[in-house]
């Protein structure tokens, strides 16, 4: 089991409640980890509509998350 930080924008945030949040994981993608949190938060996004970044950087959803890492989702956000 690894534990990391996860950190959600936008929809996602108002979803959760909160921006951020540690979380305890054996997924071994990322796409895992985010069904873990849906199924948690309640989320209607699918990995197809979302950016997932590790540590800042953008990411795979096939990619492993790492222990101490920080994790964020980023849903399609729109402006004015």
């Amino acid at each position: 089991m690894i534990e990391l930080t996860v950190r959600y924008f936008a929809s996602l945030r108002d979803a959760a409640g909160i921006e951020s949040e540690t979380w305890q994981t054996h997924a071994h993608g990322l796409r895992a980890l985010y069904e873990e949190l849906a199924a948690r938060h309640g989320f209607v996004w699918t990995p197809a509509h979302l950016r997932v970044a590790v540590d800042g950087d953008f990411a795979g959803w096939d990619d492993a998350p790492r222990a101490g890492s920080e994790v964020a989702f980023i849903p399609p956000v729109s402006g004015g």
